[in-house]
């Protein structure tokens, strides 16, 4: 009999455990369904689009002699020995006008030799500028009419996570190359200081198309649409406590965006609060796949809501700013 009652109270306890586990697992979950809330934010608005490529040297160059059947008198450099433009590089036995540098760079090959004979067109040597360099990234069919000569551009090196080098758009290729039924387009950007930089590295090139100061935003999946009319839920003052009521229906208008904060040009004002949807459970609260510095990410035009174009690059980037 006492053994009975033993496991009988051993019974009751487990359960008791386990209630008052599940229990609080329970409200736990009701607590992380709560609907959420942003404020909306203002700060200086970024567009940008990427694209991805190589660092390559804006000067590479084949050099040719122009005459024909001429003795080579002497070679004046070596591979790896660095000239200026107009640099003699190679003189000729009849004192024909010498072979120069048609730029400046590393003469990273020789082809010929004293004694030699040349013939027009024929290759002698190859120079390379490793301290000027570009990259050139591929972009979207859809964006390239938002790219112009002269943007400026920010752009991460693989090999160098932590640091951001600056360029300039210097050419946008007039053919594109198509695949899989989508085109792009060759877009040139300049590097303004490549220290450290080598011919072949990855780049991620961001290019500025617009910005825009003092500009309102909310996150992209707090907008609704209805009727082809856009418009968010607005949370009273007195209903900041994430609860589902108290919310009225604010018509809106809306500018940039892209995947993850879109802006408000009508309808709302600096600091009022909207609700975003719920999350399922288990699923982090935080609603940005960015970074915020009194803004987000941006991109194009609210026509589509932004998001990825179809290159794979972030078609648009916020890099909001406080504004005062």
């Amino acid at each position: 009999m006492k053994k009975w009652v033993l496991l009988t109270i051993g019974i009751l306890v487990i359960g008791f455990v386990g209630y008052q586990y599940f229990s609080t697992k329970t409200k736990s979950q009701t607590a992380s369904a709560q609907v959420r809330t942003a404020n909306v934010q203002k700060g200086t608005l970024e567009v940008k689009i990427s694209g991805s490529g190589t660092v390559q040297p804006v000067t590479s160059e084949d050099i040719k002699a122009k005459d024909n059947n001429n003795e080579i008198d002497e070679v004046l450099v070596t591979a790896g020995e660095e000239v200026k433009e107009g640099d003699e590089l190679i003189t000729f036995t009849d004192g024909s006008d010498p072979i120069t540098a048609t730029a400046a760079g590393i003469v990273t090959t020789i082809a010929v030799s004293a004694g030699e004979r040349v013939t027009s067109g024929q290759v002698v040597a190859h120079v390379t500028n490793y301290k000027d360099l570009e990259t050139v990234v591929q972009i979207d069919e859809l964006d390239i009419p938002k790219i112009k000569k002269d943007q400026t551009v920010d752009i991460k090196i693989n090999a160098f996570p932590d640091q951001t080098y600056t360029g300039k758009v210097t050419d946008i290729a007039e053919e594109g190359t198509s695949s899989n039924g989508v085109s792009t387009f060759d877009v040139t950007i300049h590097i303004g200081k490549p220290d450290n930089l080598k011919v072949g590295m990855s780049t991620e090139a961001s290019i500025l198309t617009a910005s825009k100061k003092d500009a309102l935003y909310v996150p992209l999946d707090a907008i609704h649409s209805s009727n082809n009319e856009k418009y968010v839920l607005v949370t009273s003052a007195a209903d900041n406590s994430q609860s589902n009521g108290g919310t009225e229906q604010q018509m809106v208008k809306t500018g940039l965006a892209n995947e993850d904060y879109v802006e408000i040009t009508e309808g709302l004002k600096e600091g009022e609060v909207v609700q975003l949807p719920q999350l399922a459970t288990g699923t982090s609260s935080n609603n940005t796949r960015g970074f915020i510095q009194g803004g987000g990410f941006g991109g194009g035009n609210m026509g589509g809501m932004g998001g990825f174009n179809r290159s794979g690059g972030r078609q648009g980037q916020f890099s909001g700013r406080t504004g005062n």
